[in-house]
């Protein structure tokens, strides 16, 4: 009816009741705003109401070559018999018409006898060498009703071929069943797979849509369901599939703008299924199926029952100016920041990484430290890894669900050597050795410097930091002694950085002797050598 707001809250309440358990709220819930979708996919066609048109029920077009072949329930005016007795209406026969000067189509005539009975019959598809026909006929006996148990006459699919001008050998595909219906076949561009719609067992909803393989000698596989990303508790029918395996199909189960809608997927990957609305004016809010297209020349034809038309379903013809977008990209969004400072970082590389460890998008960070991505949809978890000179690389995990866009990703990158706060001991913050002395000796040892240099690059880099080189002993000797001992090898290492410019007001020095042991080894006797020499150390201290 159009009402889309009042419809929504309906939704949300069906959705809540259902617990996420219909596919059909699912949908909803992951499309909210399904509504600004099918406006992206919208205006891309030109459609007019053909002139084959009658009072009555036209739809299910197919192509013949150049031709039309269709369905409609329009009075034939041969004899009374042709009158379905429950709808006081025609049966539904097959039409030919063929293309006018003026675009359009005249000429509408009705196929041979042997492919209209007194039952309804609908829904062609064409082998491209026109000698062979799949269409839906009433489940019938000798050309008449059959009906179940149940007083229905279920929907079969039949082959026919094209034998001097007649089709013959009208035959039901072998998967058809009198307790259920198949129906609306549509052939794969090698015309080794059938598509068509059922509500045979393992059907999800009132009908969904299933693929048989067509073997090399005519016999066929077992149906296949082609799943709930395509499938939902309500119908999904009218199947039609294009060259590049682009499958157009009519459903009121996914989210639309009413009755049944047309809707278009890939299927060459059943497993990550995107499926768009092709939108208005195609769609509207009435009922809109059985798409056919010829990607070729872009020109097709649908049917509907919306307002305007001569009457019940018409086919209407169109040209679709653009091509439909069934590309699925996932826009992934965030900010790269300085751990430290949290200031925007500007020119970090930023790359989404899948399951499986493959880059799926990557660019730069702008000026203010923000980053937009076009993402893989499918569902799962990726890695979003940021990288900057200077900086320690970071990551941030986030998932992907239903194609939904991911906004917010932070990802604070920290500097590969960062400032060190005051009483930091740069030894163990640098991931170093302290700078380690001989027993009894004040000289810096020959393996100092690997220290020392690094010690003195840290604070090139932070030119405005103070420390203070605070030496220590074992406690082989006096107390007194070793008060003086650490004092010259503070001495000593205060001398090394000063000499490779370091500005000695940044550096202080002063000797601990004993009293601070980096283990129990409070006696000469009480350790080895090699644990004594774990005291005889420098270290640097940020003071400032």
């Amino acid at each position: 009816m159009g009402e889309y707001v009042a419809s929504d809250t309906w939704m949300q309440k069906f959705e809540a009741a259902k617990g996420g358990a219909d596919i059909r709220s699912k949908k909803f819930v992951e499309k909210k705003d399904y509504l600004k979708e099918i406006e992206k996919s919208s205006g891309r066609y030109d459609i007019k109401n053909l002139a084959i048109n009658s009072a009555e029920s036209d739809f299910a077009p197919s192509f013949l070559g150049e031709d039309l072949v269709f369905s409609t329930a329009r009075d034939s005016g041969i004899a009374a018999k042709n009158i379905h007795e429950w709808t006081n209406k025609s049966f539904l026969n097959l039409y030919k018409a063929t293309p006018s000067d003026n675009g359009d189509f005249e000429g509408a005539m009705k196929l041979s006898r042997t492919m209209n009975k007194k039952t309804h019959e609908s829904s062609t598809v064409f082998t491209k060498d026109g000698n062979t026909v799949y269409f839906t006929r009433n489940n019938s006996d000798n050309g008449k009703f059959a009906r179940d148990a149940e007083g229905v006459s279920r929907l079969k699919i039949y082959r026919a071929s094209l034998q001097n001008g007649e089709w013959t050998n009208i035959t039901k595909l072998p998967f058809n069943e009198d307790a259920h219906s198949t129906a609306h076949p549509a052939l794969s561009v090698d015309e080794s797979k059938l598509y068509f719609a059922s509500d045979m067992e393992g059907t999800t909803g009132l009908s969904d849509i299933f693929v048989v393989h067509i073997n090399s000698d005519g016999s066929f596989g077992t149906p296949e369901n082609l799943g709930n990303n395509i499938n939902t508790e309500s119908r999904e029918t009218f199947p039609f599939v294009t060259n590049d395996n682009t499958l157009y199909f009519a459903s009121d189960g996914h989210p639309g703008l009413g009755g049944l809608d047309v809707f278009a997927t890939s299927i060459s990957d059943l497993e990550n299924i995107h499926i768009v609305n092709v939108g208005k004016p195609i769609n509207s809010e009435e009922d809109d199926f059985s798409f056919i297209i010829n990607e070729n020349t872009g020109k097709g034809f649908f049917s509907s029952n919306r307002d305007g038309g001569q009457g019940s379903d018409d086919i209407y013809g169109f040209t679709e100016n653009e091509k439909i977008d069934l590309s699925c990209n996932t826009v992934v969004q965030g900010f790269i920041k300085d751990r430290e400072t949290g200031e925007p970082l500007a020119g970090a590389k930023v790359a989404i990484f899948n399951g499986q460890s493959q880059i799926v998008a990557e660019t730069v960070s702008g000026n203010d430290g923000s980053f937009t991505l076009d993402g893989d949809c499918k569902d799962g978890d990726y890695k979003l890894v940021a990288s900057k000179e200077d900086y320690n690389d970071g990551d941030k995990m986030f998932a992907v669900v239903s194609a939904n866009d991911t906004n917010g990703v932070e990802v604070a990158l920290e500097k590969t050597v960062r400032r060190a706060q005051v009483g930091t001991n740069l030894i163990a913050y640098l991931g170093l050795e302290p700078v380690y002395f001989d027993l009894d000796k004040a000289a810096i040892r020959p393996d100092g410097p690997r220290t020392m240099e690094k010690v003195v690059s840290y604070l090139k880099e932070f030119p405005d930091l103070k420390v203070q080189v605070q030496s220590h002993t074992d406690t082989k000797n006096s107390e007194s002694y070793n008060i003086k001992l650490s004092e010259k090898r503070t001495e000593n290492t205060v001398a090394y950085l000063v000499a490779n410019s370091i500005d000695e007001a940044r550096i202080s020095g002063k000797g601990f002797g004993e009293k601070q042991l980096t283990n129990d080894c409070t006696t000469r006797e009480s350790c080895s050598d090699e644990k004594h020499q774990e005291n005889r150390r420098s270290e640097f201290i940020v003071v400032e």
